[in-house]
């Protein structure tokens, strides 16, 4: 399952991910994984959840990002739940055909492990494509 939260700078998206991170802290049965931009959230989120700063990494694709998904996965298989705070930002692009790839790629993932996705991106709802619509 993927939800996508998408919305100006300043519209109030990270408060509602913090939110949504911090409660499924205490409701989710297995492990909760955030990864983002840099380490932004580091004191408003929960300390049982996994903050991963994805510029230690350097996951500058949709692909890299995938294989770092993957292997988390492979690494632990309790996690119950991801986030990604500013996916077009992570991978250092915009809203496009590559993005909607992605977000299909993580549902079937996830549909396929029993992993939740949440995702944040900072653009107007109107840029996401016919087959990002869904997610929102």
């Amino acid at each position: 399952m993927v939800r996508l939260i998408m919305g100006v700078k300043g519209s109030g998206k990270t408060k509602q991910l913090i939110e949504l991170i911090n409660n499924a802290a205490k409701d989710e049965p297995g492990n909760v994984v955030c990864i983002e931009a840099n380490r932004n959230m580091m004191y408003d989120i929960h300390y049982h959840i996994r903050l991963i700063d994805a510029q230690e990494y350097r996951l500058s694709s949709y692909d890299l990002l995938r294989g770092f998904i993957s292997g988390l996965y492979a690494g632990n298989y309790d996690i119950s739940h991801v986030f990604i705070d500013n996916l077009c930002k992570i991978v250092g692009g915009e809203v496009c055909n590559e993005t909607e790839t992605f977000l299909n790629w993580l549902d079937a993932f996830g549909e396929q492990n029993g992993i939740k996705f949440t995702t944040t991106i900072s653009a107007e709802e109107s840029a996401a494509t016919d087959g990002m619509q869904k997610y929102l």
